[in-house]
């Protein structure tokens, strides 16, 4: 078997067969010390792809934080063929403040390809960008909802590409989303050097899911044994994954108390009460209906809300009973699994 080629990063070289933390400069604080991203990576002996997961673009999304630090602890790892890049803080800045941000209150995730003479979002999205995603073949970055609002575990990618969509579906999350290309973002960078990138939403931000931690872990491995880097699981089959349609925000028609509102991965018909709208006096009541048939896939878990403030995200599928069924499945696998824990 070809042996595989060491790997770079920054001013630290990692041999074959070994594995490394490396810090990147990231940028000088006003306390004249500096600031440095952490990342680990494992050069397998064997040849084979390379592969980055990266999480925490945005500082307070916190779920893949932890998917990461879970992965680098399994012993799967040990039959690596090709390099794994684990970035589990891109934005270290905002993951000390528990913010989305940058202190520059510049999303990081609209700051790509940046510039090594620009803003700190400038700066720490060309590092990224020319350190860690230019030397790979594939990747995997990991998000959740913004505060308040949770995701429905699910894969975002340009899944009109073919090898996209065969990770996507090696991922094995219910629902995929063949979602549009963002100018400034991560994956549009991606995009430009002709990478298959797959995007994790899980969860919501400042917490911790484990359903969609144990889901996140367990995708990140099955794409890795899709690709070659690990041997094939002799056990566990691949969950079957949907591809939605369409999706749409439902809106808030007024400001109100939000009250009886449909859970997470809820099946909805068209014209069904999904959320009702009150004012403090119980006086005027307004029912928010689902404009079509769908599964909730994103919802805010505020119970106020302004005049057309989000509420839920609701995808429409060609065979809905299909995705209902994957969904209850996806969940009633996982919390069997928390209750025998």
């Amino acid at each position: 078997m070809q042996k595989n080629e060491p790997i770079t990063v920054g001013e630290v070289t990692v041999m074959p067969g070994h594995r490394k933390n490396v810090n990147l400069p990231i940028a000088d604080l006003y306390t004249a010390t500096s600031l440095f991203m952490p990342l680990q990576i494992l050069c397998g002996r064997s040849a084979g792809p390379t592969l980055f997961v990266s999480a925490a673009l945005h500082g307070d999304e916190l779920n893949g934080v932890e998917i990461i630090r879970r992965l680098l602890r399994r012993k799967a790892l040990k039959s690596l063929r090709g390099t794994l890049l684990a970035i589990p803080i891109v934005n270290v800045h905002g993951f000390i403040n528990q913010s989305r941000y940058l202190p520059d209150r510049r999303d990081l995730n609209r700051s790509f390809p940046g510039s090594a003479k620009g803003s700190i979002a400038s700066r720490l999205a060309n590092t990224f960008l020319e350190q860690v995603v230019s030397k790979a073949d594939f990747g995997i970055d990991l998000h959740t909802g913004a505060i308040d609002r949770a995701n429905l575990p699910q894969i975002r990618g340009n899944l009109n590409d073919a090898k996209t969509l065969e990770l996507a579906k090696a991922f094995g999350a219910p629902v995929m989303l063949n979602s549009n290309i963002r100018d400034g973002s991560l994956r549009a960078s991606a995009a430009e050097i002709g990478m298959p990138m797959l995007i994790y939403e899980a969860g919501e931000a400042l917490r911790f899911d484990e359903v969609c931690i144990r889901a996140g872990v367990r995708g990140v491995l099955r794409v890795m044994r899709s690709v070659g880097m690990l041997p094939p699981s002799k056990s566990a089959k691949c969950p079957e994954s949907v591809q939605a349609r369409y999706t749409r925000w439902v809106r808030s028609p007024e400001s109100g108390i939000v009250s009886k509102k449909v859970s997470l991965g809820s099946k909805v018909s068209k014209g069904q009460r999904i959320a009702t709208i009150s004012d403090p006096l119980g006086e005027d009541e307004d029912i928010l209906t689902a404009p079509f048939d769908g599964v909730v896939i994103g919802r805010s878990n505020l119970p106020l809300a302004y005049e057309g403030e989000a509420l839920f995200n609701i995808a429409s599928f060609e065979d809905l009973k299909e995705v209902e069924g994957l969904v209850e499945e996806f969940s009633a696998e996982h919390e069997m699994e928390l209750q025998d824990d």
